[in-house]
């Protein structure tokens, strides 16, 4: 059955294709001659199947680990250099109708107070989100027809945009939220949004069925087929991830990077993003009751082998992970990282009472935008801000090719040392200024292009003069 074409979730996430390529990973993780000829089809950066990819997370051979994660680093470098993307995400609303067993929105929690932001709310959010420094905002809300319409996220979206506050403005919008139908993504298309993110949550039905009793996300084909309506609908930058943690992580590795080949073999698009969450500690939910957890070490070299498999995509990881963890991945493959992050619903504006707790998962990493900042920049990162791709219709397969050849560094460093600039004039410390000055002396001589570096140069005075939202 088993077909990446096609627009069935059963037979483009076919099981017995999965189970076959675990029994080959366990067959040949102790194959050194296997092993090899797999990391030499991945030094040519064409990226890898979702079989020969389980073979390298499946892998036991300690050198050839190590050469899984040099190759993963060395992969990150060629694609996305040392830059790193930051995003906060946005509460609009909790309310939500389905019974997911691991998530607290969860329709039976009568524990957590339900909140639904109004335009007014959002406005203040989205100006204290500006105030710290951030330029692009991923919304969240939980499925409900009545609270939280498609109407309701369309009028956020614009009031989003809407809202230029001093030097600040959110330039790019990705949405996160609940499967939908062709007509419904057109309109979201027609909104501006960025990104469609959805998670999969897990790729094994039987456990999806469930883990989702109740409510529209039971359905697993109309959810795992989202993605395919979304890019039906004009969204062609949509966004992958599955919650490690709810079922075993090998299965779950192996169907997620077949969803990732099926958008490229029926879309010629692959997803823009693929998202690495953890099952972590929230209200109502205790990570202990499910029990395919997965280390800290198992963690990260999930992270080196999709990196490696998918080359070209970005990857996020949020602040439910710790400063330590995130730490120990971003040089083996994320691209993105949340900062500042509040999890519940208008958290950005008020300091939310214990007892009226309405966040979707509690955070690890409590540091702030500017700490953030700074500490990427002291492990010799460039933090980004930039939105210019999507602004300038680089998106979709005209952002795949540029990335697959490695082109698209030309626009992303200047790019990305331009909204550090802005960053550091509008909104850092001035300890964070300091360094982030030196980090763009240090980095200018990287940009190779000698008139873009030029253009660079001069661009980077006028923002100190006071111009703003410049891009190649």
């Amino acid at each position: 059955m088993y077909d990446p074409k096609s627009m069935k979730a059963e037979e483009f996430i076919d099981h017995q294709e999965i189970l076959g390529s675990l029994a080959y990973a366990d067959a040949h993780k102790s194959d050194a001659a296997v092993i090899d000829a797999i990391l030499e089809k991945a030094r040519r950066r064409k990226g890898l199947s979702h079989r020969d990819a389980s073979v390298l997370l499946a892998c036991e051979l300690e050198d050839k680990n190590q050469e899984i994660y040099a190759l993963a680093e060395q992969i990150k470098k060629d694609f996305y250099g040392n830059r790193i993307v930051l995003f906060a995400p946005l509460y609009l609303s909790n309310y939500c109708v389905n019974g997911c067993l691991y998530c607290p929105y969860h329709a039976k929690n009568r524990h957590i107070a339900r909140k639904k932001l109004t335009q007014d709310e959002i406005r203040a959010e989205v100006i204290a989100l500006q105030d710290m420094g951030h330029k692009r905002l991923a919304l969240e809300a939980g499925e409900d027809p009545v609270n939280n319409p498609l109407e309701y996220i369309l009028e956020s979206i614009q009031t989003v945009y809407s809202i230029k506050h001093k030097n600040g403005a959110i330039r790019r919008v990705n949405v996160n939220i609940a499967a939908t139908t062709v007509e419904n993504y057109r309109k979201l298309k027609e909104a501006g949004i960025g990104t469609y993110i959805l998670f999969q949550e897990t790729y094994h039905k039987e456990s999806y069925q469930r883990l989702h009793p109740t409510g529209p996300k039971s359905n697993y084909a109309y959810h795992t087929e989202a993605h395919d309506r979304a890019m039906q609908g004009g969204i062609d930058d949509v966004g992958l991830g599955v919650l490690f943690g709810l079922e075993l992580y090998r299965y779950e590795f192996a169907g997620l990077l077949m969803h990732a080949e099926h958008l490229e073999a029926a879309f010629g698009v692959g997803p823009h993003t693929i998202s690495v969450p953890r099952v972590c500690p929230a209200d109502d939910i205790d990570p202990n009751a499910f029990d395919n957890g997965i280390s800290d070490d198992i963690f990260a070299k999930i992270v080196a082998c999709i990196r490696i498999a998918v080359p070209y995509t970005g990857m996020i990881i949020s602040t439910r992970e710790s400063q330590k963890v995130r730490e120990r991945v971003l040089h083996l493959g994320i691209s993105q990282i949340s900062g500042g992050s509040r999890t519940s619903v208008g958290g950005y504006v008020e300091e939310e009472k214990p007892e009226e707790n309405s966040a979707q998962f509690d955070v690890s990493d409590h540091r702030t935008l500017d700490e953030i900042v700074r500490w990427l920049m002291e492990m010799d990162y460039v933090p980004s801000f930039c939105t210019a791709c999507y602004r300038e219709g680089r998106t979709g397969d005209r952002f795949m090719a540029l990335c697959k050849s490695q082109q698209i560094q030309n626009c992303c460093l200047p790019n990305a040392l331009m909204t550090l600039k802005e960053y550091l004039e509008d909104y850092a410390s001035p300890e964070t200024r300091a360094v982030g000055e030196r980090v763009i002396a240090a980095n200018i001589p990287d940009v190779t292009n000698p008139r873009a570096r030029d253009t660079l140069v001069q661009r980077l005075e006028k923002i100190t003069q006071g111009e703003r939202d410049f891009r190649f």
